[in-house]
């Protein structure tokens, strides 16, 4: 009969917290899945490695290997490392199925996540519109060769600073893209913020972790009528563990979509040529013999291929925060509407499209308070508005500040 097995599949930090935080995420997977194998393994730097977790998922008799990329992203790793590992080992092993899912993305439960990490370094468990619209956030992305990767790290500061309502954001990276968390903290405190929170997202700790940190440590001493909240990185969170088992379901399902199947993509590109089964220079080395050499970029195959390397993770998934929508027609019959957007009355936003063309469904939702202050200050310039000061009918009742 066949026996289904999990294999989480991470990539690997000298820090040895960073090993241990990723096994406590394998042990609370093993707590929603007690009737089935679950292992975890590394590409390198740390034991076990991927090669050692199928091999123990074999020996317990699975015939049907869900394996899904404990990374944040979808770069190389997820896109070339992994499946080049997944497909060699079930070409040796022709017995075993080895279906591959995706990385944990932006899903929201991810974002959750994250967004909990940064209210906790602000002391918050919640916040209203408003709050924090004289607080800047940083958010660290890994940074890597793979630009979308990057794009999905400042898609994700988007989508907090909206949900959040942060007053001003920048996306800054640890990684081999730009800006980096020191220039990019140079350029934040160019902006005047007072409140600077520095979020890395990052599922576990490590040397970058312990940098990111320590610079914004040495920044902070410069900076004495700044303060620096600096967020936790996400861990093994409720949220995080909720993504993997979504994740593996949708790998045991076979319900991802072309865009999102990581290793359709892989087969498809190897069959075109594009990329070639490669053995991670980690993967096949016992990581708990010294004399293998620690960091020996030797493979252990006679055809292997030099190949970059990245550190990369990355990837997406759509946001579900959703807010009610109240839609308000024009009266010419042709269903134009806008919904009501909670950060009408931001500093740095609408606002300052009063009078000068914006929309009279967000005409109308502008606090009373917000318009006269934005006309006193453009009469105050010599700014003539570009429209008529009339609200029509069509518009939503006004909000009090």
């Amino acid at each position: 009969m066949s026996k289904t097995g999990i294999m989480i599949c991470g990539h690997g930090s000298r820090a040895k917290i960073a090993e241990e935080e990723f096994a406590l995420l394998a042990k609370g997977l093993r707590d929603r899945y007690p009737d089935m194998p679950v292992e975890y393994g590394f590409l390198e730097y740390s034991a076990p490695n991927i090669h050692m977790g199928l091999d123990s998922l074999r020996d317990q008799g699975v015939t049907h290997i869900l394996a899904v990329p404990g990374m944040l992203f979808a770069a190389t790793h997820a896109k070339n490392d992994i499946p080049s590992v997944l497909t060699t080992y079930q070409d040796k092993n022709p017995g075993l199925t080895v279906s591959y899912g995706r990385e944990l993305g932006l899903h929201p439960q991810m974002i959750a996540a994250f967004e909990a990490r940064i209210l906790e370094a602000l002391g918050l468990t919640h916040v209203h519109d408003g709050d924090l619209y004289d607080t800047m956030l940083v958010v660290v992305g890994r940074g890597t060769s793979d630009t979308l990767a990057n794009a999905e790290a400042a898609r994700l500061t988007r989508i907090v600073t909206e949900n959040l309502g942060f007053g001003w954001s920048e996306t800054v990276y640890s990684g081999v893209t730009f800006p980096s968390v020191g220039r990019g903290l140079e350029m934040a405190l160019k902006l005047g913020y007072k409140k600077i929170v520095v979020a890395p997202y990052f599922l576990f700790s490590g040397r970058l972790i312990d940098r990111i940190y320590n610079y914004v440590d040495k920044v902070a001493e410069t900076q004495p009528d700044v303060t620096f909240y600096k967020a936790h990185y996400l861990a093994d969170q409720a949220h995080v563990i909720d993504t993997f088992v979504e994740r593996i379901t949708e790998a045991a399902e076979g319900a991802l979509v072309e865009t999102t199947d990581l290793m359709a993509s892989f087969k498809e590109r190897l069959a075109r040529g594009e990329v070639e089964v490669h053995h991670h220079h980690a993967e096949y080395r016992d990581p708990m013999d010294d004399e293998a050499g620690g960091d020996d970029h030797s493979h252990d195959h006679a055809h292997a291929h030099s190949h970059d390397h990245h550190h990369d993770h990355g990837h997406s998934h759509d946001h579900g925060h959703s807010h009610g929508h109240h839609h308000h027609h024009h009266g010419d019959g042709h269903g134009h509407s806008h919904g009501v957007y909670k950060h009408i009355a931001h500093p740095n936003g609408p606002r300052t499209m009063i009078d000068q063309g914006v929309c009279c469904c967000f005409m109308g939702q502008f606090p009373q308070e917000v318009i006269d202050e934005e006309r006193n200050l453009r009469k105050g310039l010599g700014i003539a508005p570009i429209v008529p000061e009339i609200l029509p009918a069509c518009a939503p009742k006004r909000k009090t500040a």
